[in-house]
């Protein structure tokens, strides 16, 4: 009888467990994800260090491994920030701005991004170079126009002198992009000794929680 009861107890406690590491396998393919930042590229809307949540359901579900839509939601607008699998990489995550989508023509024009011939907003953008570049020399500055082919994005880091995006690789699939990012969990300066008071003292309390825009 107490054999009994002891087999009764461990199943449960295995059920319990398997049906949470179910659960948190789920969520983490299909609703939300968590991501860190390891480059200065969004400065200085994300900072190095940041920790984020993407939300992996607000642009439909996927089949896991390859990557289609079953369950189509919304596609991505300009000004979403989001995490995609790089494409001359697919084993990297990236995170960058969407600036145009399909069918967009998309020019910048010393440093200046235009989107269908008009001025984009580009509030979040930052210029630490004050050096123009010439298109002959570098597409940092001078770029296009171009044509955003259908299913594709276009995308850019908000610290526009110092991003590898769209300008230098091309555009993004519509396939490889994993979630939107929405808002930062946790923060420290990840250049400090991981088990020290540095580290410790370096937590950004001021950006836990921020809404990622």
């Amino acid at each position: 009888m107490q054999n009994t009861k002891k087999k009764s107890v461990f199943r449960e406690y295995a059920e319990a467990i398997i049906i949470a590491l179910l659960l948190a396998l789920f969520i983490r393919t299909f609703v939300v994800q968590a991501f860190k930042i390891p480059s200065g590229s969004m400065l200085p809307t994300l900072q190095i260090g940041d920790h984020i949540l993407v939300n992996k359901f607000i642009y439909g579900i996927k089949v896991p491994v390859i990557d289609k839509i079953i369950v189509p939601v919304k596609k991505p607008r300009r000004g979403d920030i989001i995490v995609f699998k790089f494409p001359r990489d697919p084993k990297l995550d990236y995170i960058k701005r969407v600036v145009a989508v399909g069918g967009d023509t998309v020019q910048v024009r010393n440093k200046k991004v235009y989107v269908n011939n008009r001025l984009s907003p580009d509030k979040y953008a930052i210029h630490t170079d004050p050096k123009v570049l010439p298109g002959s020399v570098s597409p940092r500055d001078n770029f296009g126009p171009v044509t955003v082919p259908q299913g594709k994005l276009f995308v850019m880091g908000d610290n526009r002198d110092n991003s590898f995006d769209s300008r230098f690789w091309g555009y993004v699939d519509l396939s490889a992009v994993r979630g939107k990012a929405f808002i930062i969990y946790w923060s420290w300066d990840v250049q400090k000794p991981l088990l020290s008071v540095d580290r410790f003292t370096s937590i950004r309390w001021d950006r836990l929680g921020d809404i990622v825009h």
